[in-house]
């Protein structure tokens, strides 16, 4: 049974600065020579590139509801015999969502820290803290940390708040040191240019106003990691990674690499040509951005319709299913011309459009994913299927020309590899 000194980071909402804080406790511990490796609840894109750069080491998801169990029991298992040290972000606040960040800290015996930002109050910091305890019997609760306190003072407010026997990991100071947004989330890690240096000095602060010494030691169960077949051997997929397409789940290509297939990244934006190959792979990401360098790639297009016309698999993700229809339209209302491999426009809008947990039932096989995005698309192609939520409800369209597969869900390729199989074949 491995074992390991394990966090959990959670809050009691968003917006409170989990992110940062999981990402200067990774840089800080990995800057002293631990080998840290950092999880991400739930489905998110954006946070683990930036616990990549922090830690040195891949960061994975965690979502019992996306991954299931048996898939984060058994990287957690493996983490657990490579690491120093595990953290894992939560996401949202502690209790939100079903499942939730603290029914992974509950299933996994992960001790919670919880970060409370404080910059707006004083004793109530310790009914909050109390609050988040308590709510749950049996939660393995480790203490609190405090977030953009404004001195000394209510640093010793804050501390005093604590009920009694509360761990406390101490207090971070008031700081313009918070990483870049837009709409959906961070920016992406390769677009922030002093990234490295924001790490140090969030790691730096941290250092300097609380306590960093390392959890105890939790034991995990021993899982071994499914049995994956080199079903794809001697397939060339081709994969788009770049900042117009970069979100992609780390354990995607590990599927991908476990079932035998050559991976072959290329970059659009840069106007990289279509790599020779088998198969290819839009992810989502934000073409919408890049539209000006994407329209400016006759060529790439070109190639991917003669990908398809040829019969070779395509399967385009959320963003990546934006960029093959005719038109995308911009958050400032500006037409964009695109791929033309499917009829119709996406067209960006000012409020998230869908957002949640999603199966599919393709002819390949079901797949779990998850869905995310601010624009709406108009096409008058008919799905193939459509997907269906966690609770039963329609979910979004799966379209089908040939051998491309366009649909807004992020498909997770451990929840089927004999499907994600299916999907990149040639028949």
């Amino acid at each position: 049974m491995p074992a390991c000194p394990a966090l959990l980071i959670a809050a009691p909402a968003s917006g409170q600065g989990k992110t940062t804080v999981t990402a200067a406790l990774a840089r800080l511990n990995a800057r002293q020579g631990r080998r840290v490796t950092v999880f991400k609840c739930g489905p998110d894109f954006l946070d683990p590139q930036i616990h990549t750069v922090a830690s040195g080491r891949p960061c994975q998801n965690l979502d019992l509801g996306m991954c299931g169990e048996d898939d984060a029991r058994w990287r957690l298992a493996r983490a657990a015999a490579d690491s120093d040290l595990i953290l894992v972000e939560g996401v949202m606040g502690l209790f939100d969502g079903q499942p939730s960040a603290a029914d992974i800290a509950e299933r996994f015996a992960i001790p919670v820290m919880a970060l409370i930002d404080a910059g707006a109050m004083a004793q109530t910091f310790g009914a909050v803290a109390h609050g988040l305890a308590s709510y749950r019997p049996g939660l393995p609760f480790a203490g609190v940390l405090a977030n953009r306190s404004a001195s000394e003072g209510h640093t010793k407010l804050l501390r005093d708040s604590v009920p009694p026997g509360m761990g406390w990991f101490g207090a971070l100071p008031k700081s313009n040191d918070s990483l870049p947004e837009r709409h959906l989330g961070l920016l992406q890690a390769a677009e922030i240019t002093d990234l490295e240096a924001r790490l140090d000095a969030l790691a730096d602060a941290l250092q300097a106003s609380a306590t960093v010494d390392l959890p105890k030691p939790v034991n995990f169960a021993a899982a071994p990691p499914p049995q994956i077949k080199p079903l794809l051997a001697g397939q060339r997929i081709a994969i788009a990674r770049d900042p117009a397409y970069g979100f992609i789940y780390p354990a995607n290509l590990e599927t991908l690499s476990a079932l035998g297939a050559e991976l072959r990244f290329f970059s659009p934006v840069a106007g990289d040509a279509l790599p020779e190959c088998d198969a290819v792979w839009l992810p989502g990401g934000y073409p919408e951005l890049h539209a000006d360098a994407l329209s400016r790639h006759p060529s790439l297009w070109q190639a991917l319709k003669n990908h398809v016309a040829a019969s070779k698999p395509l399967l385009a993700e959320c963003g990546g299913m934006m960029s093959l229809f005719e038109e995308v339209v911009d958050k400032a209302c500006v037409s964009h011309r695109f791929g033309g491999l499917l009829p119709g426009r996406s067209v960006m809008q000012k409020r998230l459009a869908a957002l949640g947990t999603q199966f599919v039932e393709l002819p390949e096989g079901r797949l779990a994913g998850h869905t995310f995005h601010y624009s709406k698309s108009e096409t008058p192609l008919s799905p193939l299927v459509r997907a269906t939520t966690a609770d039963g409800r329609d979910g979004e369209a799966i379209y089908r020309q040939n051998r491309l597969t366009a649909s807004y869900v992020h498909f997770y390729f451990p929840s089927n590899p004999t499907a994600v199989t299916s999907l990149f074949t040639k028949r």
